[in-house]
Formats: C-alpha cells, structure tokens, sequence
C-alpha cells in the first residue's frame, strides 16, 4: 500500500491512476462529513465534488506535517461551510418556546435509534443551526471559532447550537426516542 505522502507526490504529477486511488481512498469517509452538513444527498455530493477539487488544486500546499485526512477532513469543512454561506443567512430566527422544547432521553428507545435516524434529524435542521451543531458537536470547534468562520458573533453559535439541540430534542420526542 502507498503512503500518503507517496501517493501525494504522485498526484502532483497528474498521474490520473493516482489521484482515483486518492479520491477511493479518503472521498467514502469524507462523504459522510458532507452529508452531516447538507440538507440532502445531492448537495451532500455537490459539497464532496468542490471539496476535491480543491483539494486537487491546493494539494501542492500539503506539507506533510499532520495527517493527510485531517488536512483533507479541513479541506471539505470549509467547503461545506462556503457552499451555505452563498445559500443562506445563519441569523436565522425560531420561535423560542419552539427552542425551550425540554424532555429527557428514554436510554432504551434511543439506543433502538439507528445512525441514518439521528442524521435525518440532523438534516431536517435549519441549516445554521445544523452547521453550528456540526462544527461544534461534531468537529469540536469553539463558538468563538465558529464564530470567525462564519462569521457571527460569538453569542449566536451559542444560541444556534442551544436551538439545534432543542429542535433535535423535539423532534425525538415526537419519533418517540425521548420522553415529556
């Protein structure tokens, strides 16, 4: 098996055997991220097609230094980012007794909830709240970083992530993963 950094230099050279390989090799788990952040499949792969091409285009800036799916895990999120930022606004505004929404998880019924349950919950956010949620749950961003990459104040991730978790509390309940 090549290394990361052998198949790196190899795709710098445009060898198209190469950069297949690269794409089979990190585009399945780099998908998933995709998915996390869209709404839907296909822009899930819309996401995925313009994350690899930049990675493509910016691969000459790999240095070596970290992972190689880690700099490619960046690569996508940023571009998954950049995709909502021309679609929407994240100041988007819910009913906050639609936001105070409280229940407590039944450990039985959510241990009966499948993967693809709890990302259609996911998708079904609004997609500020799911970006906010994704960055900060999922990829362990700070709100203050959120903030800078989104650019929102510090307060607003804040808010969106207390709203997503709400909206996904609510949203459980009526799956009937969460009691009143």
């Amino acid at each position: 098996m090549d290394t990361d950094q052998d198949l790196v230099t190899r795709c710098l050279r445009r060898e198209m055997a190469s950069q297949k390989l690269f794409y089979n090799r990190f585009a399945p788990k780099m998908f998933g991220i995709c998915l996390r952040f869209a709404g839907n499949s296909t822009d899930a792969e819309d996401i995925l097609q313009e994350g690899f091409l930049r990675v493509f285009a910016k691969l000459h800036n790999y240095r070596g230094e970290g992972s190689l799916d880690g700099w490619i895990r960046r690569t996508i999120i940023t571009t998954a980012i950049n995709y909502y930022k021309k679609q929407c606004k994240f100041h988007h505004e819910v009913d906050l007794r639609e936001a105070t929404y409280n229940a407590t998880i039944s450990e039985d019924a959510l241990s009966m909830l499948t993967t693809e349950e709890l990302l259609g919950v996911i998708r079904e956010l609004p997609v500020g709240f799911r970006t906010v949620f994704n960055l900060f749950v999922m990829e362990g961003y700070s709100h203050y970083e959120i903030g800078e990459i989104l650019g929102i104040p510090e307060n607003t991730s804040k808010s969106q992530l207390h709203r997503a978790k709400a909206l996904i509390r609510q949203k459980l309940s009526e799956m009937g993963f969460m009691d009143k």
